[in-house]
């Protein structure tokens, strides 16, 4: 398995026969050179989106048509890209489990808010969502954007992840204190890496606070376009 971060909260995960791009951002990302995008949408599979921020899908639908692979994610955000612009879509619910390549991706809960942005403002775009990612021996909790919730703690339980990818930067999700408590309230992680910071100033700009906090998790400082091999 491969998680590949791409900035801010675009992921991608190489697992099973799996290639997920998660939340694609791309265009106007300080944090990703457009000099690898080729090589950031190299075997793409499918597309996974955790809600309906310009932050989160801003790429999607053009690399849904370029690429001919289907967007995941909540049955109305992917109703509304599939009826409005043409491509392919795999829609489910909180709950719901599909099958991507092999990997079993079922979506959870977050708790944070979904809207297209608009002429005269945010149109709601379906229920933000996060995902638990079971494949090869592992159960990957891709947050989304959210704050600590108590569903954390069936969730955790439950499921039982054992690699977590957080948002954690702050302001518009939790910052590395509530993630931190999050993680050690709720989950056993033995991998945690933290993402949706470093972006702007406005984010946490490191995860000295996540590491300080876990002693006995491996927090690891993402960078750009360098695979994490677990």
């Amino acid at each position: 398995m491969q998680i590949t971060w791409l900035g801010h909260s675009s992921f991608r995960i190489e697992i099973e026969a799996a290639v997920l791009l998660v939340d694609p951002w791309f265009t106007g990302n300080p944090m990703f050179p457009e000099a690898a995008r080729a090589e950031a949408l190299r075997g793409v599979t499918h597309i996974l989106l955790t809600h309906a921020h310009s932050d989160h899908i801003g790429d999607a639908l053009a690399v849904a048509k370029d690429l001919a692979v289907p967007v995941v994610g909540i049955y109305d955000l992917v109703s509304y890209l599939q009826n409005r612009n043409g491509v392919s879509g795999i829609g489910f619910n909180k709950g719901g489990t599909v099958d991507l390549g092999g990997a079993k991706v079922t979506m959870v809960n977050a708790c944070h808010s979904s809207t297209f942005g608009t002429e005269t403002g945010p149109v709601a775009a379906g229920s933000e969502a996060g995902f638990m990612i079971a494949g090869e021996g592992h159960v990957i909790y891709l947050s989304g954007d959210t704050d600590i919730m108590a569903d954390m703690g069936w969730m955790g339980e439950y499921h039982k992840p054992d690699i977590g990818i957080l948002s954690c930067g702050g302001h518009f999700t939790m910052d590395m204190q509530r993630a931190a408590f999050a993680a050690k309230k709720y989950f056993d992680f033995k991998v945690l890496i933290p993402c949706h910071y470093r972006t702007f100033p406005l984010l946490a700009q490191n995860a000295e606070v996540l590491v300080a906090a876990l002693p006995g998790v491996k927090v690891i400082e993402p960078q750009v376009m360098q695979a994490i091999t677990l």
